[in-house]
């Protein structure tokens, strides 16, 4: 990997149809922009069990971290003051198994609920609703997986109030079971619940997904950003416009990154191209991320950051639309996934046990 731009990254200016219908504009502001080698990260927790996600806690500054054996634990100050949720011995243990993600309700000062995202012992998806008071937990929404692999497993509430669900194709390799373009299948797919309804019945908002490990919405603008971890060869970022109608078709297994995969007829007509693809030369397992919205750190402003789990790599590239550069950051071992705090603070997760906060440097 180059120290500068990724030679092989598509900036989304150059793919036709690529953004799935029209978005804000970037920035027009004048102001020239903080180089981006003024980046740094700080480690602010560590010795954490195989943490695979993080999200801010409303009203104060704790961070909810997602251990994968099947902890929520509170993080405040560095420091585990509790646990939210202990579902160990409960949740199956394989390689992309485990209890997998969590994201709050936009109300939880209110009602403090979240959801996670977990596969149990025998290896099916549950969704399930959190009662942070009481540790209460109600799944909502129950899927087979007919493999041990391609579970999905990202998490986020949109701008509409409904939960979005990055569901994988079911595993295996290269989709043998043809999900990601059976419409009449959840695998695949990203779905989206009405969790204020008791028992939310689920919509499916896109489809030809292979594996959405982790995806988000821009708190600016309402668009939604997916990694969507690839086969053999191509790592993919997908954005959603904000708006977009459901039904957008994110190519797989007919495509992997903008490469063609497995020739069969598709409708074409919903076919939104990547936004940006690598290469396996420079990584093989994409790590969705967010896009920057907070203060602490200029030089990301309205940028959105990702990196690779296998190079420990972090990129970032303009949310308007632009060309990817790599961060001069050191490379996070297992970089599992990256959450923001509760004033869109950016963290990025290490299996290997670390949380590390986005900071300025000089």
């Amino acid at each position: 990997m180059g120290p500068s731009a990724l030679c092989l990254l598509i900036a989304a200016a150059a793919l036709p149809g690529g953004l799935g219908g029209a978005s804000q504009p970037p920035s027009t502001s004048t102001a020239p922009r903080p180089p981006l080698r003024h980046v740094g990260l700080r480690v602010v927790a560590r010795h954490l069990d195989a943490p695979v996600d993080v999200a801010g806690v409303p009203g104060n500054g704790d961070l909810a971290v997602v251990e994968k054996a099947g902890r929520v634990v509170v993080l405040r100050g560095g420091r585990v003051a509790g646990a939210l949720l202990d579902l160990r011995g409960r949740v199956s243990t394989g390689t992309e198994q485990g209890l997998l993600s969590i994201a709050l309700d936009p109300r939880y000062p209110a009602h403090r609920l979240a959801y996670v995202d977990y596969t149990d012992t025998a290896g099916n998806t549950h969704i399930a609703r959190l009662d942070t008071r009481t540790g209460r937990l109600q799944t909502v929404l129950q899927i087979h997986q007919p493999y041990a692999n391609h579970n999905g497993g990202g998490l986020a509430f949109g701008p509409d109030g409904l939960l979005y669900v990055g569901m994988g194709d079911g595993g295996s390799e290269g989709d043998p079971l043809g999900n990601g373009q059976n419409r009449s299948s959840l695998l695949g797919k990203i779905v989206r619940l009405d969790v204020s309804r008791p028992h939310p019945q689920p919509q499916e908002y896109a489809y030809g997904l292979r594996n959405p490990w982790r995806l988000s919405f821009d708190a600016a603008t309402g668009d939604l950003w997916i990694g969507d971890v690839g086969q053999d060869r191509y790592e993919e970022v997908d954005r959603l416009a904000a708006g977009a109608p459901p039904g957008a078709n994110l190519g797989w297994n007919a495509y992997e990154g903008r490469a063609v995969y497995r020739r069969q007829t598709i409708d074409r007509s919903r076919l939104v191209w990547p936004v940006a693809v690598y290469s396996h030369r420079d990584g093989c397992s994409i790590t969705g991320g967010a896009v920057y919205r907070g203060n602490a750190v200029p030089a990301l402003r309205g940028r959105y950051v990702f990196g690779d789990y296998c190079s420990g790599s972090i990129w970032t590239m303009p949310a308007g639309g632009g060309r990817p550069f790599r961060l001069d950051v050191p490379a996070v071992p297992g970089l599992a996934s990256f959450g923001e705090d509760a004033h869109g603070e950016l963290y990025a997760v290490s299996l290997n046990g670390s949380i590390l906060r986005f900071v300025a440097r000089p």
